[in-house]
C-alpha cells in the first residue's frame, strides 16, 4: 500500500527575491486579495524585515506587490464583525503600523516599485519606503475618513513629508484618489515608468544604490530619516560623518577608481 503524497508547504504571501549583489526584493503575494494586510501577510513581513536588519551584506531594498495592485491597505474585517474596545484596539493597532514601517528602520535605502493602487495602510508603505516609482496604472490614495476612520499608520506624518502639508491636508480631508501622473507632479512618487519593465527599472535603479560606498550611503540616509535638520544641527552631524567615512577604505578606493577612471569596487570598509 503506498503512501499518499506529503501535501506541499503552502506558499508563503511574502516572496523574496535576490536578483543582484546586495539588492533584495520583497513581493507582497496575495493577488486574490490585492495584497492587503493579512495576519499572515503582516507576520512573514515582520520575520522578513527582522532578517533583513542584521544583514550587513545588504545594500538596498525594493518592495513591489503581485498582480494589479500594490496594496490594498489594512485588512480590517476583523473589526467588522463587533466587539472591538478602544485599548485592545489601540494595542494591536500600535504592534501592526511599528511592524509594517519597520522597513522605514532599515539601514540602507529602500525602493518602492507601484505596480498598481497604494490605498490608505498601502499608501504609507510606500511613503515609508526611501524613493517609489510607479507604473501609470498605479493609484495613491488615503481615503480613511471615507471609512469613518483616523488616518494611521503614520500617514499624518509620511504625508505631510512627501507632499507638504496642503497636499496632505486635501488627500486626507477629501480621500481623493491621485492618479500616476499627478502623484509624480506633486512629488508623492519620483517617476512614472512603463508597467511592463518597471521592477526590471526600479531593480536597476537598486543595483545603481547598491554600487555606492556602503557606509556613506547608511550615513546619509541616516541624516535624512527624520527630515530637514535646522542648519546648526546638520553642521554638527556632517562634521561627524564625513570624517568617519574619510577613514575607510571605501573612500582610498573611490579616489582610485577616480584617477583610473573605472567604477569603483565598494566593499563596505
Amino acid at each position: 500500500m503506498t503512501s499518499p503524497p506529503a501535501a506541499s508547504p503552502a506558499a508563503s504571501p511574502l516572496r523574496v527575491e535576490r536578483p543582484a549583489e546586495g539588492v533584495v526584493v520583497l513581493t507582497l503575494a496575495l493577488p486574490e486579495r490585492r495584497n492587503a494586510m493579512t495576519e499572515e501577510l503582516t507576520a512573514a513581513w515582520a520575520a522578513e524585515v527582522a532578517e533583513l536588519a542584521a544583514d550587513r551584506e545588504l545594500r538596498v531594498v525594493v518592495v513591489t506587490g503581485e498582480g494589479s495592485a500594490f496594496c490594498a491597505g489594512g485588512d480590517l474585517s476583523w473589526i467588522e464583525a463587533g466587539g472591538a474596545e478602544v485599548d485592545p484596539l489601540r494595542t494591536k493597532m500600535l504592534a501592526f503600523y511599528r511592524t509594517w514601517l519597520s522597513i522605514r528602520d532599515l539601514e540602507v535605502p529602500v525602493l518602492a516599485a507601484v505596480n498598481g493602487p497604494a490605498i490608505g495602510a498601502g499608501l504609507c508603505l510606500a511613503l515609508a519606503c526611501d524613493l517609489r516609482y510607479a507604473a501609470p496604472g498605479a493609484r495613491f490614495g488615503a481615503p480613511f475618513a471615507a471609512l469613518g476612520i483616523h488616518p494611521g499608520m503614520a500617514a499624518s506624518y509620511l504625508l505631510p513629508e512627501a507632499v507638504g502639508l496642503p497636499r496632505a491636508r486635501e488627500m486626507l480631508y477629501t480621500g481623493r484618489i491621485f492618479s500616476a501622473d499627478e502623484a509624480e507632479r506633486i512629488g508623492l512618487i519620483n517617476g512614472v515608468l512603463p508597467a511592463d519593465t518597471l521592477l526590471t527599472d526600479v531593480i536597476a535603479t537598486a543595483e545603481k544604490v547598491a554600487s555606492m560606498a556602503p557606509v556613506a550611503v547608511r550615513l546619509t540616509k541616516s541624516a535624512l530619516r527624520h527630515g530637514p535638520r535646522t542648519y546648526a544641527e546638520a553642521l554638527e552631524w556632517e562634521a561627524l560623518a564625513q570624517p568617519i567615512t574619510m577613514a575607510t577604505e571605501d573612500m582610498r578606493e573611490g579616489l582610485r577608481a577616480q584617477g583610473e577612471r573605472r567604477p569603483a569596487r565598494f566593499g563596505g570598509r
